[in-house]
């Protein structure tokens, strides 16, 4: 029987669905008469790049683990100097250095050729991170267009390039980045069926990213063994996998750790078989994700959580040709994003970047609830206007395309801005700090002890300091959990087991230095102070202050003003403190001796 009229208007015909959705999908260009305007792939490309290298250069780094888990390590690797953590001590072996390595290579080559600055080294490689992740979301934008349609897709694209989500993550040296990336990739092959690039970006993304990020590949799976029932091509793709990948990462981390190591089945093991495990490090409530999702994709984030409740509504009202048996249901083509989110919302222990793996599918979810909104409201709107049957419902609803892009995105440039705004300071500070030894303010030639206390955790990471004589030191804080150490100045020091280090997250009183013996103190002045904590900015006996920036009290401000920025309004509700580098006053009149000394 053929579809009525109803049916006609709200889905393209089967000439425009075998252009968009079949296996041999067309460039953009090629399928104009859809009379959707939308970026071709390079443009996409184009664009997706110039936002992360925005990132890249602009977004500070909001998770100590990244810095002291892999910065550190890194810079050791680079340098022979950096923090090693308990999850780096071949007792515990929670790390892989061949994630590391891949990342360094190319470090490596720019460092030799070049000989720059540490800290331009560090900007490469988050320029690095930002091409592939570019990348991936290019190949998923081609094949959501495939899978979903243009119109899908474009609003997938903007919500990508928008989102503060991907601002945060796009960049970021982490294990959970690098699986953003891999799965996204795994996620497009399999809407393109490609299931073969599917399995191997999946076990990419789990062996060398985050071994957890397999669950995201257990969709594909299903697929591939229980509806296709191609049993050969997964077992020879998952051998070609462990072939390629697996052994090579056993073996580097086996020569790295001085023993038998296989960092996935460890940080499994760790945090799922033993009694303690990630709770030590902190829990958080159910609401977590809810309040955290929607800072990083307002509205969109949203969306994607009520996507499968809309689908279902589309389904039982609205009057449409199902979909093209080419292309997988709606509900399934989501499951990773909702099988992500059922079992980590439940988790106790909750961080951001654990829904990093995900940034990219809450961006498609949030874009078909934008589809749904328009479905549901042309339906409502030729039920009291018969006239407007006959047409396609995107002919009717390009306002809530629009509104839906320009609200969203203009409230995650908004959230992007406000990080900006209230917690760059570091960096700018240990800009500074980089900018004393090249322009030789600071002798090259005797150690140089840089002090965190407090500020342990926003310590951006050791790329920042200007040559190996200036050495990390920590001082006591209020924070009781166990800080890193350096790794020893050995030819072997990856392999060798140091001693003060726990897996119980204690205190190890064996880090912490002599406040006298500091050269330079990294410290936050927000006006109070603790008997371990005190204000080191107001000692002016004791300390100068070389450089301030302004960073972001935020017990003292307006939760939507510290949260969004808007020009001209936000900074009568927010309160600001002084990120200050100080210098101390000894030893700077003894720098100033050395330098006249060598000047005479």
């Amino acid at each position: 029987m053929a579809p009525n009229q109803r049916q006609r208007q709200l889905v393209l015909s089967k000439k425009e669905l075998k252009k968009i959705n079949g296996r041999r999908f067309s460039k953009p260009e090629e399928s104009s008469d859809v009379g959707l305007i939308y970026p071709g792939y390079d443009t996409a490309f184009k664009l997706l790049l110039s936002a992360r290298f925005c990132s890249a250069i602009w977004s500070h780094i909001t998770d100590c683990d990244e810095t002291y888990n892999y910065w550190e390590p890194s810079h050791y690797l680079l340098y022979g100097t950096g923090q090693q953590t308990w999850e780096y001590s071949p007792e515990y072996a929670l790390r892989s250095y061949m994630y590391l390595l891949i990342h360094m290579v190319p470090a490596k080559v720019y460092h030799y050729l070049l000989e720059p600055n540490p800290v331009l080294v560090f900007y490469f490689i988050r320029c690095f991170l930002s091409v592939g992740c570019a990348l991936s979301e290019v190949y998923f934008y081609k094949n959501v267009c495939r899978e979903f349609g243009v119109h899908v897709a474009r609003l997938t694209l903007a919500f990508l390039t928008l989102s503060s989500g991907m601002y945060i993550s796009s960049a970021a040296f982490l294990p959970s980045s690098f699986s953003m990336y891999l799965s996204t990739v795994a996620t497009a092959a399999w809407y393109a069926r490609q299931y073969e690039l599917a399995i191997f970006a999946t076990a990419i993304s789990s062996l060398l990213g985050w071994p957890f990020a397999a669950l995201l590949g257990l969709p594909i799976a299903i697929e591939i063994l229980i509806h296709r029932r191609e049993w050969g091509k997964f077992i020879k793709w998952v051998i070609i996998s462990a072939v390629v990948i697996g052994i090579p990462m056993v073996w580097v981390d086996s020569l790295y750790f001085g023993k038998f190591v296989a960092a996935p089945l460890n940080i499994i093991l760790y945090n799922i078989f033993t009694s303690h495990g990630p709770n030590l490090y902190g829990t958080e409530p159910f609401s977590y994700y809810i309040v955290n999702g929607f800072l990083n994709f307002n509205f969109v984030f949203i969306g994607a959580l009520f996507a499968p409740f809309g689908l279902f509504l589309v389904w039982l009202i609205v009057p449409a040709r199902p979909r093209d048996r080419l292309c997988l249901s709606y509900w399934y083509s989501l499951a990773p994003l909702y099988l992500w989110i059922f079992v980590f919302f439940l988790q106790p222990h909750k961080e951001e970047r654990f829904l990093f793996p995900v940034y990219p599918l809450i961006c498609l979810a949030g874009a078909i609830a934008v589809d749904i909104v328009q479905k549901l409201y042309f339906f409502l709107r030729t039920k009291f206007n018969s006239s407007h049957i006959s047409c396609h419902y995107l002919q009717y609803t390009t306002h809530i395309t629009v509104l839906a892009i320009l609200m969203c995105g203009l409230l995650g440039l908004s959230r992007s801005l406000a990080i900006y705004k209230g917690y760059y300071a570091p960096m700018e500070i240990m800009f500074e700090a980089n900018k004393l030894g090249t322009e030789g303010e600071v002798p090259n030639d005797v150690n140089i002890n840089f002090c965190i206390g407090k500020e342990w955790h926003r310590f951006p990471s050791s790329f920042f300091f200007p040559s190996n004589n200036w050495k990390l030191q920590y001082l006591r804080s209020e924070f009781k959990g166990q800080l890193p150490q350096p790794f020893l100045d050995h030819e072997n020091a990856t392999s060798i087991i140091q001693a003060h280090f726990n897996d119980m997250n204690k205190e190890e009183s064996s880090r912490y230095f002599n406040l006298d013996k500091c050269h330079f103190l990294l410290d936050l002045d927000i006006g109070t102070e603790t008997a371990l904590e005190p204000n080191y900015s107001r000692l002016s006996n004791h300390f100068t202050i070389v450089k301030s920036s302004r960073f972001l009290d935020a017990s003292k401000s307006h939760p939507l003003f510290r949260a969004f920025y808007i020009p001209f309004v936000s900074h009568k509700f927010c309160t600001y403190g002084s990120y200050n580098l100080l210098q101390s006053n000894k030893f700077k009149l003894l720098f100033l001796k050395q330098k006249n000394s060598k000047l005479s």
